[in-house]
């Protein structure tokens, strides 16, 4: 049996202004929608993320705890199982189209509204590609959203980050057997050093100088390279591709009405909220971070200090890291008074 649940979405226009033919989002619930439908939290998956992550950090007595809270944990376009080039039976592969943050928001505000009828999110959360997600939702529709929780995910995808991308995305693509995304086979070699280029991104200099990937299990260096190797071959190239064109192009200011404008996007934004990049992070920068933390009314400032660099806010990976997250949660759920300033 299936571990999800599906949304058909029909054809669903884009903003690139191709269709997604025989559109679906694939989500999972946890817990019950109480009769005043205020008790709903949406949580939103990164790149390579699905639903199933999230579970680790559900459950009787967490912050999320599904006792309490009507959990909707939502997987992006192009992660595999909602509509991807790897499952599309009309544009499959390269003829997939290209899909943006707002298109996915947009699904998934379908879904909230239309499907489970919630006009009011307790909680908009997620981490990486997931907190971008979320910051589009608080800027577009301001209120819909009740508490604001981007963690290690900034409101748009700044200049160094679309770097990095570019560099990972040449790596993938150099692979002969890669054939513009029309390959027969898996462009294997290309995925594995696609995985290895990342690895040097996702943590940190501490990380790696105090050898702190032993606590990840790995005995050297090389043993946690081939690790994420094998973990990018699993991964179809296609979806990989679709995911990351997703996040080079994500920009909380292009929501309506405020075309182009992230100071004016992020003004708007009412929901109470704590920004957490973290201090260590490669990509999504503590320095871009604060940028975007000065635009917000009601925000606090609370940065993870961790030596695990953008994966420090993976949920449920590091136990200090997600004790700090969960009473971020826990506070926001409470509605305890986010003051504006650090």
């Amino acid at each position: 049996m299936s571990d999800y649940l599906s949304y058909p979405l029909g054809s669903f226009g884009l903003t690139s202004g191709e269709t997604l033919l025989d559109a679906a989002l694939i989500y999972e619930i946890h817990g019950e929608l109480n009769p005043e439908r205020d008790n709903a939290v949406l949580l939103l998956t990164w790149y390579t993320g699905t639903h199933r992550a999230y579970r680790q950090v559900i459950g009787a007595g967490r912050a999320l705890d599904p006792a309490r809270y009507f959990i909707i944990v939502i997987n992006m376009f192009g992660n595999g199982l909602s509509s991807s080039p790897s499952n599309s039976p009309h544009q499959r592969g390269p003829r997939f189209p290209r899909v943006s943050v707002e298109d996915n928001v947009r699904a998934q505000h379908q879904l909230i509204t239309t499907h489970f009828g919630v006009g009011r999110l307790a909680l908009v959360c997620g981490w990486s590609m997931g907190a971008m997600q979320a910051w589009y939702w608080a800027a577009a529709y301001p209120q819909q959203v009740g508490a604001l929780l981007p963690i290690c995910g900034s409101a748009r995808c700044w200049p160094l980050n679309a770097v990095f991308l570019a560099g990972i995305k040449a790596v993938l693509q150099a692979d002969p057997a890669f054939e513009r995304g029309h390959y027969r086979t898996p462009p294997l070699a290309g995925l594995a050093a696609f995985g290895r280029v990342y690895a040097g991104w996702a943590y940190c200099a501490a990380f790696y100088r105090e050898q702190r990937y032993r606590r990840l299990g790995f005995d050297t260096v090389e043993a946690l390279l081939c690790d994420w190797e094998r973990d990018h071959q699993a991964w179809d190239a296609n979806d990989l591709l679709c995911m990351l064109d997703t996040w080079q192009r994500a920009d909380a200011g292009l929501a309506l009405p405020f075309v182009g404008s992230l100071a004016a996007a992020l003004g708007a934004i009412t929901a109470n909220t704590i920004v957490m990049p973290c201090d260590t992070d490669l990509y999504f920068t503590l320095e871009e971070a604060r940028q975007e933390f000065h635009y917000l009314k009601r925000a606090q400032w609370r940065p993870l200090r961790s030596p695990y660099g953008h994966c420090a806010g993976a949920p449920g990976r590091f136990h200090e890291e997600t004790a700090f997250i969960e009473q971020a949660i826990r506070d926001l759920l409470m509605e305890r008074a986010i003051a504006p300033g650090e």
